[in-house]
């Protein structure tokens, strides 16, 4: 048996849901100081790959890092190529997941009550101290939620994934390009026993969800 395609997705979306983390922190924790019509545009470009196919995604990725793009060149110089390579799944999985972190991220932010940031600075604490040791506090059970569903949109990542790195045994599978192709090879068995380790590891993200809305449900109790 070839694990090959659970590795590389388990890392594919570990990676990529670390940077999602800390970019969808900073982005919303920005974006949600900001003044309503600059917020709501922003809102617009940061949340579009939510919205489009996975497809599209895939191919605005092409046109941008392709082989004959002027990135995508300049990359190549360099020894960096997205295209055909494990790593540019990891670029792929973090524009599709990033949408969940900052939008969760965001909200949880908006939620926070801005009088205990303010009482911190009264007693004269930085605003990194506030930052890291009242807000995030407050606002962990938000965004836990968020990098989880992340990770989950990461891991089950098709379309992009499938446009922008293809499906190479051994190189760039991952647990759903595998599960294409061997139900095209008429392997309904391999295709199957696949679907269910996807189903597995699914079910338990859900459930770790499903305890954090509960605990934020029971803390939130007067």
């Amino acid at each position: 048996m070839d694990w090959y395609p659970l590795w590389n997705s388990l890392r594919i979306a570990a990676i990529s849901s670390v940077l999602v983390f800390f970019l969808g922190i900073l982005c919303a924790y920005y974006v949600a100081r900001l003044p309503r019509l600059v917020k709501g545009l922003l809102d617009v470009v940061l949340t579009l790959p939510m919205v489009l196919p996975p497809t599209v995604c895939g191919y605005f990725l092409l046109l941008v890092f392709g082989a004959r793009r002027p990135l995508g060149m300049l990359l190549a110089r360099w020894g960096i190529k997205f295209v055909m390579t494990w790593y540019g799944g990891v670029l792929t999985a973090l524009v599709v997941a990033f949408p969940l972190m900052y939008r969760t991220a965001r909200g949880a932010f908006e939620s926070f009550d801005c009088t205990l940031a303010h009482a911190g600075q009264t007693l004269g604490l930085s605003n990194t101290f506030i930052f890291w040791r009242i807000r995030m506090p407050a606002c962990k059970q938000g965004i836990l939620a968020g990098f989880v569903l992340a990770f989950a949109r990461a891991l089950g990542e098709y379309g992009a994934t499938s446009m922008m790195i293809g499906y190479t045994p051994g190189r760039t599978a991952t647990i759903s390009t595998t599960v294409y192709q061997l139900w095209r090879t008429n392997d309904d068995g391999g295709a199957f026993f696949w679907v269910m380790v996807n189903l597995a590891i699914s079910a338990v993200v859900l459930l770790a969800v499903n305890l954090l809305e509960a605990r934020q449900k029971k803390e939130a109790r007067p």
